[in-house]
């Protein structure tokens, strides 16, 4: 049987002023997309210059993982930077890291 991995995924503008959550089950093509402004016409991403991965988690189950971005866009800015500040507090760049 195949298995599936799933990111919940935080990035950030360069300033890391603006913060974005999504769900994938490509960091890498995700990441990407975001980086080579490859969205929709008029998207958040787009708009606010989203294109820094400053966090992730990894899912085995779609579910888990919807669960998890639905938890973390409810919850508060603070919140959202101390999961970043716990995992990456630099707040670097880590598509560069993980995928080149």
């Amino acid at each position: 049987m195949r298995q599936y991995h799933f990111f919940v995924y935080i990035m950030t503008n360069q300033y890391n002023t603006v913060l974005y959550v999504g769900v994938t089950n490509s960091l890498a093509r995700r990441g990407y997309e975001h980086k080579e402004k490859q969205s929709y016409h008029d998207s958040f991403t787009k708009k606010y210059n989203i294109n820094k991965l400053v966090c992730y988690e990894t899912f085995e189950n779609i579910h888990n993982a919807i669960a998890r971005e639905k938890q973390l866009k409810a919850g508060s800015r603070k919140k959202k930077i101390e999961l970043i500040n716990s995992m990456n507090p630099e707040w670097k760049d880590l598509y560069n890291e993980v995928f080149i």
